[in-house]
């Protein structure tokens, strides 16, 4: 049965983001739809012997996607298939980061990154760095977890064109978790920017070593999330007028900065700094920095989507639209 608590999903006949319930069913109920292998892989995530499942393949003239056999999400387009020669079906990018989620798996004495269903939670496989251009990803996936959707070449629509902001403001913890809120946000990421440090940890960036911000990289789709607003929810969620610390977190890692990616970004991010101190918003002034992008290093897994690991809800309020 599907819940009330929703996701974003890349859905490839509209080509649009879409918002849907996510899927919790019991092992009873997922028994009664999924045969006896796949409820092993897929709901006890075991592995299925190299070489015995196949994928279809599209008919002549046809093209498809590969959907979640649980759940019916669209997870990987046929052209994105490739022979790995390692006896599962591999893939080099899935239509969007939304529908498949990524979380570590340090199981049997390794360390993987575990390939899930974003909607039901369905185990598929794991990935790993050794694929093709241009991702140089593999998604090495159980062919019992997958069925074919026939398309007509025409029907496939691109994704999105997906832009880059990045900010800081604070601790990135409760940042992601307001911009993740945002309606047209794809993906977000905690990380460190803006510092001299070849990939800091947290506790480097901490100790005020590096020089880093604690940051939070966001892809947007410009069609649903104008940059004007991010910038909004941006002067919303923290205090611009302190100097290196947010509240009772005190050093550079908390200052306040909008990093740009583009020309455009940066007159717009100057405009609203400006337009902010002409208003005499806030009784301080402001000592935001505007500056370049810089090469962003993501944090440590457990810093990523924290607050909804621990199941706390934001406490941010987002701007009006």
């Amino acid at each position: 049965m599907a819940t009330q608590d929703k996701i974003k999903i890349f859905d490839v006949r509209s080509g649009k983001i879409v918002e849907v319930n996510k899927v919790v069913k019991s092992d009873r109920e997922w028994q009664k739809v999924l045969t006896p292998e796949q409820f092993r892989v897929m709901r006890q995530k075991g592995t299925e012997e190299p070489f015995k499942g196949s994928c279809p393949v599209p008919s002549k003239g046809k093209s498809g996607v590969y959907q979640c056999a649980g759940c019916g999400t669209d997870l990987f387009v046929y052209n994105a298939k490739f022979d790995s020669g390692t006896g599962w079906p591999s893939f080099w990018e899935p239509v969007s980061e939304l529908n498949v989620r990524l979380i570590e798996d340090n199981s049997l004495g390794m360390q993987r990154s575990e390939a899930l269903c974003a909607r039901c939670d369905a185990h598929l496989g794991h990935v790993f760095d050794d694929g093709p251009p241009p991702t140089g990803k593999r998604y090495c996936i159980n062919a019992v977890a997958l069925k074919l959707a026939e398309l007509s070449v025409l029907s496939l629509k691109a994704k999105p064109a997906l832009e880059k902001a990045a900010f800081a403001a604070g601790c990135f913890w409760g940042v992601e978790a307001a911009f993740r809120q945002v309606k047209g946000v794809v993906s977000t990421a905690a990380g460190y920017m803006g510092g001299k440090t070849k990939d800091p940890t947290y506790e480097e960036v901490c100790g005020d070593e590096t020089g880093h911000a604690e940051t939070v990289l966001i892809e947007y789709d410009p069609d649903l999330a104008k940059y004007d607003y991010l910038l909004d929810v941006f002067w919303s969620i923290h205090d611009p007028t302190t100097l290196d610390r947010q509240g009772p977190d005190v050093g550079s890692q908390y200052r306040s900065i909008i990093f740009y990616y583009t020309p455009q970004q940066e007159q717009a991010a100057l405009a609203s700094r400006k337009k902010l101190e002409a208003a005499k918003k806030f009784k301080k002034p402001i000592v935001t920095q505007v500056v370049p992008a810089q090469e962003f290093y993501k944090a440590e897994e457990y810093h990523q989507k924290y607050f909804e690991k621990q199941g706390i809800k934001p406490a941010c309020h987002l701007p009006a639209r």
